[in-house]
């Protein structure tokens, strides 16, 4: 950004926390404004949620965040869902609904999340994608609020936010369940930060693990796994719990006539959300996880559901070490020999004991295995294909499934969560049917011992048993995620990440270049050149005409380190865009994309 902006009315389809008020910039003025555009299906746009939570404390009689909710998927559009979601997540600011995209133009965002900032006088100030943000945002409110405090033009004091009224039931969005040995069911109860004992009818609880506030010892937790008993006996605990939103694994030692509350311990994570690759193997509690969503015993190993960075990770509990599994970090679809492949937030995961691990895929609304070291995609087509469509998997659509169950006969149980339905895939017959539907955001479901089928419908918060039927055949609507394509000339394009450290920090080399550019396209051919990872945050690609449009898929990253610290601290910015091109004639020559860009005026 190099000159001064007025920043755009705020102008939607309605308001949540607000108390039934509409705001405008005039109600905002004399306070600085953080719009945070985001989907809530998208695993980068709930990290920053966490992120900017210390900065609406810290600021809060200055600063008020306001989040501008911009769909991805169809029914991210429904106003009620994005209600529950709000809730789910623990937003508590302003949240604008942008069903119709207006303000996501307005404020030219071609990524989700997408950051600006208002200064107190109404001028757009800064804007920047991804994640990573929190300490340079800090720098420039520090900086904003002694310019606005010398000049007169901050006004101090409550913001707009008024909090709903609080919700009783048994449990509140739960995400994930299994069966224990005696027969009772234990679920994550998510959004009360807490495990939940069941009796096995599902609609008593026996007792409750956790404190049920966010932070200590869960935050958001997800996914279950009960150890194989020798294992178990060794390492001293029974269940690994998905701590999603506290980045780590922990154990649970399950409550019993010596240990009536059970006992709760840290297994993996530093805590600290994942920043850089690492190689090889490494010491459990010194890793750095991103956003686990769910685990399962494969391979001799516990797999972790890597949402946060697409990919999936392994856990040996006796040896206490983690790595790598499967994926790049690169958010899309690419089947092959592990790891060198592609996923996108991997949010289910299900074991057979023939050898095979079923994966539901949410991002690329996809249904995907992996068998002998190889994966394979069975349902699924891309980032922004998805619907309800039944029939051969080729054509088939889920939108946004978040869990899987596989069955005996080797077919799998699809929670389809966006659809509001359970799917079933049969690879004998390479098709897909809809077993049932009209449930509330279905997140697992879960297969128990005496073969009852359980459904974690999360938006109804209860657990659902599956009545026996016959499976249907759905011809529903396709959809596709119309944002709008950036025009791009054929030929010669120069694409290029507008990045600038934030206030007090320079661009850090001391470990090598401190700037990393990937890029690959899809289709394939969109690229005739450019294609591949480089150190510089400008690239020439060559576009081919001969192809009308297509997704440009870029991944950047900035190192940076604090000036003039003893002990100068070190941050990341990341940022995935998946950003849709149509190729014409009189299009630019130039894509420029924000990681962080400043007002210099």
């Amino acid at each position: 950004m190099t000159a001064r902006v007025r920043a755009p009315e705020l102008r939607g389809r309605g308001w949540l926390n607000t108390g039934g008020r509409d705001l405008t910039l005039a109600d905002l003025r004399g306070k600085i404004v953080l719009l945070d555009f985001w989907t809530y299906g998208c695993i980068n746009c709930l990290h920053v949620l966490d992120e900017l939570r210390p900065l609406e404390q810290r600021y809060g009689d200055v600063l008020v965040v306001i989040g501008v909710h911009s769909p991805k998927f169809q029914h991210e559009r429904d106003p009620q869902a994005l209600s529950a979601a709000v809730e789910r997540y623990g937003v508590h600011h302003p949240v604008i609904d942008d069903g119709d995209m207006h303000l996501w133009q307005q404020y030219a965002a071609k990524a989700w999340p997408t950051l600006a900032v208002i200064d107190p006088t109404g001028y757009l100030v800064a804007s920047m994608a991804g994640e990573g943000h929190a300490e340079g945002l800090s720098r420039l409110l520090d900086e904003l609020i002694a310019k606005h405090t010398a000049d007169g033009s901050l006004h101090r004091g409550d913001g707009p936010y008024v909090p709903p009224a609080p919700a009783e039931t048994l449990l509140r969005f739960p995400g994930k369940a299994i069966e224990l040995p005696s027969g009772n069911l234990l679920v994550s109860d998510t959004a009360r930060h807490s495990i939940v004992e069941l009796t096995a009818d599902a609609e008593t609880v026996v007792r409750r693990y956790g404190s049920g506030e966010r932070g200590h010892p869960f935050s958001e937790p997800q996914g279950l796994l009960l150890l194989p008993p020798p294992v178990a006996a060794e390492v001293g605990y029974d269940v690994v719990v998905a701590d999603t939103v506290n980045h780590q694994l922990r154990g649970l030692r399950l409550a019993n006539e010596e240990l009536p509350s059970g006992e709760i311990t840290l297994v993996a994570g530093s805590g600290r959300p994942w920043r850089s690759a690492v190689d090889g193997a490494q010491p459990a509690l010194d890793a750095d996880l991103s956003s686990p969503w769910d685990v399962a015993w494969f391979d001799d190993r516990v797999i972790i559901a890597m949402a946060g960075i697409h990919e999936l990770w392994w856990f040996d509990p006796a040896a206490a070490t983690v790595g790598v599994y499967a994926g790049t970090t690169v958010e899309s679809l690419r089947d092959g020999p592990i790891p060198d492949v592609w996923m996108a937030q991997p949010s289910g995961l299900s074991a057979t004991e023939s050898g095979r691990l079923w994966i539901a895929d949410s991002e690329t609304s996809a249904v995907r295995w992996i068998e002998a070291g190889f994966l394979h995609t069975a349902v699924g087509q891309g980032l922004f294909d998805f619907g309800h469509v039944d029939g051969p998997a080729k054509e088939a659509l889920l939108q946004h499934p978040l869990g899987v169950a596989a069955l005996p006969d080797g077919s799998v149980l699809i929670a389809d969560t966006y659809n509001g339905a359970v799917r079933h895939f049969d690879p004998a017959t390479d098709t897909v049917s809809t077993v049932d539907s009209g449930l509330a955001e279905p997140s697992d479901i879960l297969v128990t011992r005496s073969g009852a089928v359980f459904v974690v419908e999360s938006g109804a918060h209860r657990l659902t048993r599956l009545a026996p039927g016959i499976l249907t055949t759905v011809t529903g609507e396709r959809h596709k995620t119309e944002r709008p394509p950036s025009p791009v000339a054929p030929g010669p394009l120069t694409l290029e990440v507008i990045f600038s450290p934030a206030p007090g920090q320079k661009l850090d080399n001391q470990f090598g270049p401190s700037t990393r550019l990937e890029i690959s396209a899809s289709p394939p051919e969109l690229l005739l050149e450019g294609a591949g990872t480089t150190t510089d945050l400008s690239r020439p690609l060559v576009i081919n005409p001969a192809v009308d449009k297509g997704v440009l898929q870029v991944v950047a990253q900035a190192a940076t380190c604090d000036i003039d610290e003893e002990f100068p601290a070190c941050h990341l910015t990341r940022q995935d865009w998946g950003v849709p091109v149509v190729v014409t004639p009189d299009g630019p020559s130039r894509l420029p994309l924000i990681l962080r860009g400043m007002d210099e005026a």
